[in-house]
């Protein structure tokens, strides 16, 4: 049996579960500039984080400069954010409600004419800058004191994201703390589990269209692209914000 079909015959195994860091762990890692995966709930995966680009790649076995996305999780990220995206106030508000509420990962376009600051640069490719959004209120109190992190699904090149913490330990740990799921353990399911996928990818455009540019889990239960975008906006755009 070769090492991926040892990983993937293990997965969940009571080793792996034993091999979940607490919350205190984690935060510790992060501290020191570790990458660390941490759980979603259904029907995400789970993600792969750091402080720095770098730790996020090799976490997953990829070029240290591989672009990431940047983990939009925090009102003060976001903030900073709002005067270098090439996007009209509507959209911005429309950009915010679909990460805050929708929890979908975003490629938004930023203003040619700025420089892109060191925080963002890892975030950003040919003019376009990938936001995720994902924000699980049980992680709150470990993500607050990092406002900027990066991220990225909890894979190696090649595999499917893994669904649960226990999942993501045997392909991981110890290299990386796999945070256990802080509402309680989920049932065993494999990383290709009915249910659980990576987040849906939207793409805004300067002039406010939006744009499936990669199927997940937020999409899936719609019958198509062009439904799906117009169900975004109905409920984050349409009625205006709150």
């Amino acid at each position: 049996m070769n090492d991926a079909a040892s990983r993937i015959a293990h997965r969940s195994s009571p080793a792996a579960v034993a091999a979940l860091s607490d919350t205190a762990a984690v935060r510790r890692a992060l501290d020191r500039g570790r990458a660390v995966v941490l759980p979603n709930p259904a029907p995400l995966t789970c993600v792969v984080a750091a402080t720095g680009p770098a730790a996020v790649n090799t976490a997953k076995r990829r070029p240290a400069g591989q672009a990431v996305a940047l983990w939009a999780h925090h009102p003060d990220t976001l903030d900073r954010l709002d005067g270098l995206l090439d996007l009209d106030r509507d959209t911005r508000r429309f950009a915010r409600r679909l990460l805050g509420e929708e929890l979908v990962t975003l490629l938004v376009p930023v203003h040619d004419h700025l420089s892109v600051p060191a925080w963002l640069a890892p975030a950003t490719l040919s003019g376009w800058t990938l936001l995720f959004g994902a924000r699980w209120q049980p992680l709150a109190p470990l993500l607050d004191p990092f406002p900027v992190l990066y991220v990225s699904s909890a894979n190696r090149t090649g595999g499917q994201p893994a669904a649960t913490p226990a999942d993501a330990a045997a392909v991981f740990a110890p290299d990386a703390p796999v945070l256990a799921d802080p509402t309680g353990p989920a049932p065993p399911s494999g990383p290709a589990a009915p249910g659980r996928r990576a987040t849906t990818t939207v793409r805004l455009h300067p002039d406010g269209r939006a744009e499936l540019h990669r199927h997940g889990a937020q999409d899936g239960s719609h019958p198509g692209p062009g439904r799906y975008l117009r169900h975004l906006h109905r409920s984050y755009r349409d009625r205006g914000a709150p």
